[in-house]
């Protein structure tokens, strides 16, 4: 489609840099808003648990339903896409989610969270981003690999089964037993009506990036990959080309980056919520960092984080996203349960113990 669209100076990839930032700018205003973060819906607090699940499953019921609604008007199409391939890599998505869920735990927050926590003026997340970005980037091509690709020769072939929309009922069965729950929750959930509405267009962009990426820009004579949101190959991406971008050409995912550190801080500053932070000690600075390499390794090994493989992923009705989603939330759950019994300690996140007064000598 995009050769009708007239534009003469760029091209689908330079076009694609500017929907990802597009997309990316929109995604930090609503997420810093709502505070839209599947940690805390699923670990944080007891009283900010309720109304962060409504948030996530209304952004979640939106993004199936624009989805499979695009998919129905033969707008987008994910036969070929690798949420639906017919040999699983169980292993590699096992392994992959509880080690993202784990890191996600250890740092407060999951990639596209502290992502907006880092345009907020969180330093401690714009640490931990750069560490996972490193992770990510060894584990799809660098030292790491190895660690990848032996885990992922583990597969369960699946075939068509590897869709729930081939299963009995097909698409849209599949669609409601997911978003009518979803919305429901959202509904149920104790959030405010303003939240629950924002996290309802912040889902909206999830079908508008399959649908710009897959229909809007392609091009025969200079195709692009069909994706939306996603931080786990974005953030490699970015990274890449801040080192090399004389010789590495912006993508989706670096101008999708870049526009939700723009949102966020926007959004941040003119709510007055803007504030700088940083470490409390070096107990919480190597937990952090551990938490961004677990992130790093968990999010590539697992095909996405929890936006790319949980909220941009699902929609897909794919198998692979939804146990990938699942190893996240137990990984994420566990952990949460194992630092509970550790001892509080200054740095660690709590508040620094005031030292004691000494006599003079």
């Amino acid at each position: 489609m995009f050769e009708t669209l007239g534009f003469e100076s760029l091209t689908p990839p330079q076009a694609a840099v500017w929907l990802g930032l597009l997309l990316g700018l929109a995604f930090g205003v609503l997420a810093e808003t709502t505070r839209f973060c599947f940690r805390r819906a699923l670990v944080g607090p007891s009283a900010e648990r309720g109304p962060a699940r409504g948030v996530w499953a209304m952004a979640l019921a939106v993004a199936v339903i624009g989805t499979q609604a695009a998919v129905a008007l033969g707008w987008i199409g994910f036969a070929d896409h690798r949420f639906l391939a017919a040999d699983l890599p169980v292993l590699a998505i096992l392994v992959g989610g509880v080690l993202f869920g784990a890191g996600m735990v250890l740092t407060r927050g999951c990639a596209s969270r502290l992502t907006v926590l880092a345009g907020s003026g969180n330093l401690r997340a714009g640490l931990v981003l750069v560490v996972f970005a490193i992770a990510a980037h060894a584990t799809l091509k660098g030292v790491i690999a190895p660690i990848r690709t032996s885990l992922g020769s583990v597969t369960l072939s699946l075939g068509d089964a590897a869709s729930l929309a081939a299963l009995p009922g097909g698409a849209w069965l599949w669609s409601a037993a997911i978003a009518l729950p979803a919305l429901a929750l959202a509904c149920c959930s104790g959030g405010r009506r303003r939240d629950i509405a924002l996290a309802g267009l912040l889902g909206l962009l999830v079908p508008l990036g399959w649908v710009g990426t897959g229909f809007v820009l392609q091009d025969a004579f200079d195709p692009i990959a069909m994706e939306t949101l996603n931080f786990t190959s974005s953030m490699a991406d970015t990274l890449f080309w801040g080192v090399a971008a004389t010789s590495i050409s912006a993508s989706f995912g670096t101008g999708l980056v870049g526009g939700v550190l723009a949102g966020a801080l926007i959004s941040s500053l003119l709510a007055r919520r803007f504030r700088w932070q940083s470490f409390e000690g070096p107990a919480q600075t190597g937990r952090y960092l551990a938490g961004g390499v677990l992130m790093g390794l968990g999010g590539v090994l697992a095909g996405g984080c929890t936006v790319g493989a949980g909220l941009s992923g699902i929609p897909t009705l794919g198998i692979s996203a939804l146990l990938a989603l699942a190893a996240i939330g137990l990984g994420a759950i566990a952990t949460d349960r194992a630092v509970a019994l550790i001892p509080s300690r200054a740095g660690s996140g709590a508040s620094p113990t005031i030292p004691q007064a000494r006599p003079a000598a």
